[in-house]
């Protein structure tokens, strides 16, 4: 399954979009998703809405990670780290992790200022029997 959403803010026609594209990768039950653009308080509700969809949308399999690729982030603001960090608290709540594979230097920065990112950096902690 390979699904690319395509996103622009109709609003400021000078300001880069948003695309998400969602795909299967190994090992079976991971979710990889690439995003591109620019992530603000003017789309970051779009990309939370494409992240918890690729998480629901592995729903039959047992999904362990959705890996996120922000390399080619522009820009990212507080709402696209609230964006990354609601899906994050969806995912443990059905037992899976979300995971940043690669970030670009806005989301670094913002991780850093913020200091979220190791919230972010590894997989879901092993389930307790």
């Amino acid at each position: 399954m390979t699904a690319i959403a395509h996103h622009d803010r109709p609003d400021v026609s000078q300001t880069v979009g948003l695309e998400v594209s969602v795909t299967p990768s190994p090992p079976p039950g991971t979710a990889h998703v690439r995003v591109s653009g620019e992530v603000d308080f003017g789309n970051a509700a779009i990309l939370r809405e494409d992240l918890l969809t690729a998480l629901a949308s592995q729903r039959d399999t047992p999904l362990v990670d959705l890996s996120v690729d922000l390399s080619r982030v522009t820009f990212c603001d507080c709402a696209g780290l609230n964006a990354l960090l609601c899906t994050r608290l969806a995912a443990l709540r059905v037992g899976r992790g979300v995971r940043i594979t690669a970030a670009s230097r806005p989301v670094e920065r913002l991780l850093h200022l913020t200091a979220t990112g190791f919230l972010l950096a590894s997989r879901c902690p092993p389930q307790s029997k």
